[in-house]
C-alpha cells in the first residue's frame, strides 16, 4: 500500500494532502484550523487532520513530498537581484535572513517541523524515523493537480500563476500516467503578477484582492486595453507573451508598480481599501479583457502542441472564472477541467500525485473526477456539534429527520431569511460548495446588499454565486457545461432578463436621462434572479448533482418546490478577512457575529432572535485582518 503526504507552505495558502494507493483520502488548508487567512506557515494542523483521517501515523508514510524546489527559487531570487543591483538592495537584505533561516535549507526545516508529529507509540519499534522527503517543481505540482485527478486519460495541461521557481506559465501533455512538460515562460514575465500589479494599483491586497478586481470589472469600460497592449504586455501568435518591465517594480521592490506605470495611468496607486471610482472600474475591466486574450492565446498554443480536445487548468490564474468562461465560449477544446484548489494549496495534492505516478508508472489513471467534489476536510458528529452549542450556552432545536431539516431550511430561504449551512465534510480550495455555506434567496432584490454589508461585511459590489440543480442548468444559463466547482461564468438566459438596456436607470423611458455608471448600476434589476445576476448579466455558476452532494441537492429541490426556482445563493461561510469556517465552534461564532437569521448546523437549528446578548457580544469581540 502506497501512502504519500503532500505539503505546501512558507509562501501562502499552506496545505496538506494524503494520498493512499493513488486515491485522495484527505486534504485541507492550514488557514481553516489556525483562522489566519492564507496562512503560509508549516501546515501542522492540516497534517494532523490528514493522518487522523487516514488512520495512520507519520512513520507509516512512504514519502513526504514538498511542492516546489527551494534552491531553484533561491537561484531566481539571487539572479534577479544581481541583474538589478544596486537597486533593490534593501529588499534583498530583508529577504536573505528568511531564506537563511527557513527556506534555503528546507530539508532541515521540514524535518524539524515534522519531528514533533512523529508518533512512535503506534509503531512496533521505538526507532521510528521520518519518511523520505521528495521535492517536485512548483509548476510540476500545479500540472499534477490539474491532470491526475481530472476525468481525462489524455489532455493538454496549462498552468498559470504568479511565479514558482522560474516558471510563470507552462504547457504540459498528460497521457495515461505520464505528464510531459512542453513549454514554459519564465519570471518576470507573468500573467499572475500582471493581474496582481493592477490589484495593487487599484488599492486591493495582492494574493487576496484579485477576486475583488474580477468582480469590479463589469462595472467598468475597457478604455485602457490598447494602452496595456501598447505599453505593458506584448502577446505573440504562438501563445507566448512578454511584459515591459520598465513599468513594474515587483522583481526587486516591496511594491508592484513603478513610477513609469503611475505616469502611464496619470495617477499614483489608489490608497489601500479606498472606494473604487469609475477610473478604477475601467482599469479592472481593461486588465480582465487583456488577461482573457492572453489565456485564449495560450490555450490555442496548448491545443496546437498536443492535438488534444481536453484541457486541464491549474495555478492561481485558473481561479479567474470569468476568463474560464471566455475560454469555454472560444470552443478551442471540447472539454475543460479546472482544479478546484488551483492555487498553492492544490500544490500539496499535485506534489503527492506526481510522486505516486513517478513510483507507480504502470498504475492506471482513473477516468473519473477524483476530487470527490472537494469534500475532503473535517466533518463533525451531532455529539460534537452539541458540545459546541452547550459551550456557547445557546438555545437550539434539534430536527430529528433529515427531510424535516431540508423542508424547514427551504421555507426559511423562501421567506428571504439568510441561513448559515454547516453540513458534512469541509471543502478543499477557496470555494464553498454547499457544506460550509451561507445561503439566501436569489429572487430577492435586497439580498445582494444585505448579504454583502450585513453578513459578509464586505464591499457592496461583490457578486454572489448561484447554486443550481445540474439537471436544470440550461433552463437558466447560456451553457450546457456543468460547473461543479464554481469556476465558470455563464450568462442568464435572455428569457429571464428584465431589461437588455443596462445603461439607463429607466430602460422604458424615452427621456434624456444620463446613463448609469459605476455603482449606480446596482440599482437596476436585470433578471428574475437579481441577487446573483451581475451587471453584465453574468453569474459564477455552481452546478449541484444528486451524486456529489445529495443533501445540498435535496435542499435546492425543496426550495424549487416552494418557489419554482431550482437555484439558491451560495457564498462561503465567513466574514471579510476570515477563512471559511471549519468547526462547529467557528460556525457558531460567525453566525452570532453577523446578521444571519438562522444557522442549520448538523441536525440543529438556531434562531438569531433567541440568542443570548452575552454570546453575541463575545462572538463580535473576535476580529480579523482586512483582506
Amino acid at each position: 500500500m502506497s501512502k504519500i503526504l503532500g505539503i505546501s507552505c512558507f509562501y501562502h495558502d499552506s496545505a496538506a494532502t494524503l494520498l493512499v494507493d493513488g486515491k485522495v483520502v484527505a486534504a485541507a488548508q492550514e488557514e481553516r484550523f489556525t483562522r489566519r487567512k492564507h496562512d503560509p506557515e508549516f501546515p501542522t494542523e492540516a497534517i494532523k487532520f490528514c493522518l487522523q483521517q487516514g488512520q495512520i501515523n507519520l512513520a507509516q508514510l512512504d514519502r513526504i513530498v514538498f511542492y516546489d524546489k527551494p534552491l531553484l527559487k533561491f537561484e531566481r531570487l539571487l539572479e534577479t537581484y544581481l541583474a538589478h543591483a544596486p537597486r533593490g538592495f534593501t529588499s534583498f537584505l530583508n529577504a536573505i535572513p528568511i531564506w537563511a533561516k527557513q527556506k534555503l535549507f528546507l530539508k532541515q526545516t521540514l524535518r524539524k517541523a515534522l519531528q514533533p508529529l512523529l508518533d512512535t507509540t503506534q509503531v512496533e519499534t521505538s526507532t521510528a524515523t521520518l519518511p523520505a522527503l521528495e521535492f517536485t517543481q512548483h509548476h510540476q505540482s500545479h500540472a499534477g493537480s490539474a491532470y491526475y485527478p481530472s476525468p481525462f486519460n489524455e489532455a493538454a495541461v496549462v498552468c498559470l500563476d504568479g511565479v514558482g521557481e522560474w516558471a510563470t506559465t507552462s504547457i504540459w501533455h498528460g497521457q495515461g500516467s505520464q505528464l510531459t512538460a512542453l513549454r514554459e515562460i519564465h519570471f518576470p514575465h507573468s500573467l499572475g503578477l500582471l493581474y496582481s500589479a493592477f490589484t495593487y494599483y487599484c488599492g486591493f491586497k495582492v494574493n487576496s484582492g484579485e477576486y475583488k478586481l474580477m468582480g469590479l470589472a463589469p462595472y467598468g469600460q475597457p478604455r485602457y486595453v490598447d494602452t496595456i497592449l501598447q505599453h505593458l504586455i506584448t502577446l505573440h501568435d504562438d501563445g507566448s507573451f512578454a511584459l515591459n518591465m520598465d513599468y513594474f517594480a515587483y522583481p526587486i521592490g516591496d511594491v508592484m508598480t513603478s513610477a513609469k506605470f503611475h505616469q502611464l495611468f496619470q495617477a499614483p496607486p489608489y490608497i489601500y481599501d479606498s472606494p473604487p471610482d469609475q477610473r478604477c472600474m475601467d482599469l479592472a475591466r481593461s486588465i480582465q479583457v487583456v488577461i482573457e486574450m492572453a489565456v485564449i492565446n495560450i490555450a490555442k498554443a496548448a491545443q496546437k502542441s498536443t492535438g488534444s480536445q481536453n484541457l486541464c487548468l491549474a495555478g492561481g490564474v485558473a481561479l479567474n472564472c470569468v476568463a474560464n468562461g471566455k475560454l469555454r465560449e472560444a470552443g478551442i477544446f471540447q472539454q475543460i477541467w479546472v482544479q478546484p484548489a488551483a492555487g498553492d494549496a492544490g500544490g500539496s495534492l499535485g506534489a503527492a500525485y506526481c510522486s505516486y505516478y513517478l513510483h507507480h508508472s504502470d498504475a492506471q489513471k482513473p477516468t473519473s473526477d477524483q476530487m470527490q467534489s472537494t469534500y475532503l476536510g473535517p466533518s463533525f458528529t451531532d455529539e460534537q456539534i452539541l458540545k459546541a452549542l452547550k459551550d456557547w450556552q445557546l438555545p437550539y432545536r434539534k430536527v430529528e429527520q433529515t427531510p424535516s431539516l431540508l423542508t424547514e431550511a427551504a421555507k426559511l430561504l423562501a421567506a428571504d431569511k439568510v441561513v448559515g449551512w454547516f453540513q458534512g465534510a469541509m471543502e478543499f480550495g477557496p470555494r464553498a460548495l454547499g457544506n460550509r455555506s451561507i445561503l439566501g434567496n436569489p429572487a430577492s432584490s435586497e439580498m445582494q446588499s444585505v448579504m454583502n454589508l450585513k453578513i459578509k461585511q464586505r464591499e457592496s459590489f461583490r457578486p454572489f454565486a448561484p447554486a443550481i440543480l445540474q439537471e436544470r442548468l440550461t433552463e437558466y444559463f447560456d451553457t450546457e457545461q456543468p460547473s461543479p466547482y464554481m469556476l465558470d461564468v455563464a450568462n442568464i438566459k435572455q428569457e429571464h432578463r428584465l431589461t437588455t438596456n443596462t445603461d439607463s436607470p429607466n430602460p422604458s423611458s424615452q427621456s434624456n436621462e444620463k446613463p448609469l455608471q459605476g455603482m449606480d448600476l446596482l440599482a437596476v434589476e436585470r433578471s428574475i434572479l437579481p441577487a446573483i445576476t451581475h451587471v453584465d448579466f453574468s453569474a459564477r455558476v455552481q452546478t449541484v448533482n444528486a451524486q456529489s452532494n445529495p443533501l445540498f441537492h435535496q435542499l435546492i429541490s425543496e426550495f424549487d418546490q416552494l418557489t419554482g426556482l431550482p437555484v439558491i445563493i451560495n457564498t462561503s461561510f465567513n466574514v471579510r478577512g476570515e477563512p471559511p469556517v471549519c468547526t462547529p465552534n467557528d460556525a457558531v461564532r460567525c453566525f452570532l457575529a453577523t446578521d444571519m437569521d438562522y444557522l442549520c448546523v448538523g441536525s440543529f437549528v438556531l434562531n438569531k432572535q433567541n440568542m443570548p446578548v452575552a454570546a453575541i457580544e463575545k462572538a463580535k469581540s473576535v476580529t480579523f485582518t482586512k483582506d
